[in-house]
Formats: C-alpha cells, structure tokens, sequence
C-alpha cells in the first residue's frame, strides 16, 4: 500500500509544483512507482514541469466520475520508468464528488503506487481543501522572505489529520540570507516545523522546463542534487542538508 504527500505551499512563487515534479522524478528514479497528480484546478503545470505538457488527455475528475479508469487516465513519462502523471481539470464538472470522491480515487491509487504526490494549489482556499483531505502526509513549501513563513504558518494551522508535516526551504540563495543575517533556523522557528530539505536557486529548473524535461535528466547537481536527497529523507535515509550559505 503506497502512502500520499500533499505539498503545499501559503503564497504561490514559492517552486512549488517544480519541487513536486522534481521529488517525484528522484523518487522514480529509485526504482519506485510514482503518481504525480496536479490538484491545482484550471491552472495546472505540474506536467511542465516533468516535461509532459500536454500529455494527459484525461484528468482526476474523470477517474472520479468513473468515465475512465485510474490506469487510463495516468500518462507514463516518456524518459523515466515508473512515474505517471494525472492531471486537473481547467474547471470543476458538475458531477464532481469533491472530498469524498476524491479520497476514493486516492485509495485507488495507493493501491498502485509507492507514492502519490499532490501538488496543491497555493493557499488554504476549496482547492487546497480538497488536496489535503486524503492525505496520509504533507510538505510545506517557502521561500525565506518573512512573508512567505507567515504564509506557510497559515497553511500549517489549516491543516486537519494530516501527520506529519515537513518544511521544505526552497529558491534558497546563500548570499541574500547572509546579507539579511538570517539563518534557516529562524525560518524553522518561524514556520514550527522540521525541515525536510533545503533546494538552491537554480536556473536549471527554468531552463530544462522550457526545453521540455525535468532537472534531473539536465544535471545531477543543484536543485536536482536537493530533491534527490528530499527524496531519500522521505524513504527514511539521513542525508546531510546541502550547505547554500
């Protein structure tokens, strides 16, 4: 029986979706089947950023209703064995099942892979709701501006039955942080969570989603190196924090 990560995050800008995209594929790569699902409904992006735009022809919503089939509906990625994406719809039928439902489809889907990997809308708004309501865990995105931590505050005390819950420090630039004196702990006491990974800001995100690939299949080094070690953290490994600053 597989387990379920909703990853969250309080504002959007935070990488969010890339990072989803990014642990997903490290944890494929591991020789481990992985559902990554867009929850984000009417503006999805998590197949851009595994480099499958346009993939999917079916979405969640479809499963839900019962038009197709869990295994119909998920695209296979044409360069890494193992991870699958199914997508959102642009906009919410109106026979969706909403919660209920959509747990029921995430019981289906723990059935048949490792991992299922919930890119979230950003915000505690219906959307989220939905996310987080059938999952078994979750990751909380931000970036290290005070903002973005009083949003993921938020996010955190939004958050029903969901245990546990891990920080992920992300487009972190070394430089910025030692000129604001800041630390990651302040960000770790700020946000009241344990820290799950630190990912570097890298261009080589940008640049392999427009070229139409994940980082990981462009460089093994930076925010690539970052989510291979979250993703060996999440399957129980100690792996040392990158050191950015």
């Amino acid at each position: 029986m597989g387990s379920v990560i909703v990853i969250t995050s309080g504002k959007g800008g935070t990488g969010k979706t890339s990072l989803a995209g990014g642990i997903g594929a490290a944890l494929a790569s591991r020789g481990r089947r992985v559902l990554c699902l867009d929850a984000d409904v009417g503006l999805r992006n998590l197949d851009i950023a595994l480099g499958m735009a346009d993939a999917a022809l079916m979405d969640f919503s479809d499963v839900m209703a019962g038009r197709c089939e869990l295994d119909r509906a998920v695209a296979p990625h044409p360069g890494i064995d193992g991870l699958y994406l199914l997508t959102a719809p642009l906009t919410l039928p109106a026979d969706f099942a909403g919660e209920e439902g959509f747990r029921a489809l995430l019981d289906r889907a723990r059935a048949a892979y490792d991992w299922v990997l919930i890119d979230a809308p950003a915000g505690i708004g219906d959307g989220f709701r939905l996310a987080v309501s059938g999952a078994d865990r979750a990751i909380v995105v931000a970036v290290s501006d005070p903002a973005s931590l009083r949003d993921a505050q938020r996010v955190v005390e939004a958050m029903q039955g969901v245990s546990p819950v891990h920080l992920v420090v992300n487009r972190v630039r070394g430089r910025v942080l030692r000129r604001l004196g800041a630390t990651i702990d302040d960000a770790m006491d700020a946000v009241g969570l344990p820290l799950l990974g630190l990912v570097p800001e890298d261009v080589q995100v940008v640049l392999a989603a427009g070229s139409g690939q994940p980082v990981c299949q462009v460089t093994r080094k930076g925010a690539a190196q970052a989510y291979a070690n979250i993703a060996r953290r999440i399957e129980g490994d100690a792996v040392p924090l990158m050191r950015i600053w």
